[in-house]
């Protein structure tokens, strides 16, 4: 079956509208992240006032991070679907 021809300006106005519309998604997600940084930052300070020693909490976390990942590359290849699945 063949594709209806489509006119170079309709192609030319369905990509300009595409990135238009992209664009517009992208402020948005830029708004989302910059108030998730608030949100993180103002978590981070109350926990700074509370005496919490972050910079051992992130040491703790990525150790444990470090581990997950060596465990995850010991597993034989499809091992981790077959789990999932069984």
């Amino acid at each position: 079956m063949e594709q209806p021809q489509v006119s170079k300006e309709e192609q030319i106005g369905h990509h300009k509208g595409s990135i238009a519309t992209l664009f517009k998604e992208r402020e948005e997600l830029v708004k989302v992240i910059q108030k998730v940084e608030v949100l993180i930052q103002a978590h981070v300070q109350a926990l700074k006032e509370l005496g919490v020693d972050l910079e051992a909490e992130l040491k703790k976390a990525a150790e444990a991070y470090k581990k997950a990942q060596e465990a995850q590359a010991a597993k034989k290849p499809g091992e981790n679907i077959a789990h999932r699945l069984g």
